[in-house]
């Protein structure tokens, strides 16, 4: 039988870059080609540059060598699963594959195999409930966190009362896109403000008939659930039909650099989700020019660096280390395998101080994994940009969800997934 393209790619790669077993292993499920490569790009770099900077400078983690093993997915689903089975085998410790379509298919998988699969700010929301889900990790937030925070910055925005108000939300029409929806809804029952649905298909370079709906049909805001190429028309778009940008809020995933800068100046005062920190203003950076930007050793072209999304991959990768460095604790070795690198994710503590420590004071909330909670925290805050600096300012601290939505909506998901697949809780 012949062997897929991503496939073979896995497996070239794996030939070049197969690990002594006393490395450790993390494979990059990444997307550097394709419609989505300007938000893949940047995540990837940042994800391997953090990595390379703990080799270079410490010798690794816990005397133990990083090795990356990266593998091509285009962001498409069968091509990341593909690449899982071809390096789940050179002794994989984690996943973090950045697509909610791929997580969705490697949940089973990774379960059977004892792998774990750690999917920050993205993949099943209710993955949180570590008593149903035992190998899913997605600290430090969610989708429907996300969800819920939007909401109540606008319930501040408005003394408190969105009722008469109505909400659109246009959403990349993907298993991502749609997974505010639900929360979404529930809070419009809450607070009696109207929800507008607006699907965008992939990969999303057509959207004026939505945004001639939106402007026949008024909303007051408009939050967006996006990625790749659909962030930057949206955006376009909405200045195209004088759409307020400062009530235009996106996820996230789309609060990035690609995103707004196509527009110009008609992307100004646009807001978005922010589940940590950006630019580089923080001691890590001394560090990475020295040891990785200026040694010849980054990842890619350099120009992504600081970025937002090259610094949601640093943040990913520095979590993967922090999980590592607890699982070698727990364990008392340093060669650790995936079983135990789960039990670290498990047991895993980030403090105020120890962000401090690694470089990055003040850039991601603290939080505190357990056997019943994988999800964390979820608190956001939100940011802006001024077309002017091209720059993004944060314009609020954290802002909690509405766990008292939330928690039921997690519960209840997770139940029924249990349910349908047989699982037992665990924890008790």
């Amino acid at each position: 039988m012949k062997k897929s393209f991503a496939t073979l790619a896995a497996a070239a790669i794996v030939a070049v870059a197969t690990p002594a077993m006393a490395d450790l292993n993390i494979p990059s499920l990444s997307y550097r080609t394709g419609p989505y490569a300007p938000g893949g790009i940047p995540y990837a770099d940042g994800f391997a540059d953090y990595f390379t900077l703990l080799n270079e400078r410490d010798g690794g983690i816990g005397g133990e060598k990083v090795v990356i093993t990266e593998c091509e997915t285009a962001y498409n689903t069968e091509k990341g699963v593909e690449c899982y089975e071809a390096t789940k085998g050179s002794g994989a410790l984690v996943y973090n594959p950045l697509s909610t379509g791929i997580t969705y298919q490697l949940i089973p998988k990774v379960t059977q195999d004892g792998i774990p699969l750690y999917t920050p700010g993205y993949g099943r929301t209710s993955a949180a409930n570590g008593k149903i889900f035992s190998n899913v990790f997605n600290f430090p937030a969610n989708y429907w966190d996300g969800a819920s925070v939007a909401i109540k910055y606008l319930l501040d925005e408005n003394g408190g009362d969105l009722s008469g108000k109505k909400i659109a939300l246009v959403y990349h029409n993907s298993a991502y896109g749609k997974e505010p929806i639900r929360t979404l809804q529930e809070l419009a029952t809450k607070h009696g403000y109207e929800l507008m649905e607006v699907p965008v298909d992939h990969p999303g370079q057509e959207q004026k008939s939505q945004w001639l709906q939106i402007r026949r049909d008024k909303p007051d805001y408009v939050l967006m659930w996006g990625w790749g190429v659909m962030n930057a028309v949206a955006i376009q778009e909405a200045a195209n039909i004088r759409f307020p940008m400062e009530n235009f809020i996106g996820v996230w995933w789309s609060g990035s650099e690609n995103d707004v800068l196509p527009a110009g100046d008609g992307a100004n005062g646009y807001k978005s989700l922010a589940m940590h920190g950006t630019g580089m203003d923080y001691p890590v950076y001394t560090d990475l020019k020295q040891y990785v930007y200026d040694a010849g050793k980054s990842a890619g072209a350099g120009d992504q660096v600081g970025s937002v999304l090259y610094s949601r991959g640093m943040y990913a990768a520095a979590m993967i280390a922090e999980a590592a460095r607890k699982a070698q604790e727990l364990a008392g070795v340093s060669a650790i395998n995936a079983a135990q690198m789960r039990d670290g994710f498990e047991a895993l503590d980030i403090t105020e101080a120890r962000m401090a420590e690694i470089g990055l004071p003040n850039f991601g909330q603290p939080f505190t994994v357990s056997c019943e909670d994988h999800g964390g925290p979820g608190a956001a805050m939100i940011q802006q940009w001024d077309a002017t600096a091209k720059k993004w300012s944060l314009i609020t601290g954290f802002i909690a969800p509405d766990d008292e939505v939330l928690t039921p909506l997690v519960m209840e998901d997770s139940s029924a997934f249990a349910a349908e697949n047989n699982i037992a809780e665990r924890c008790n």
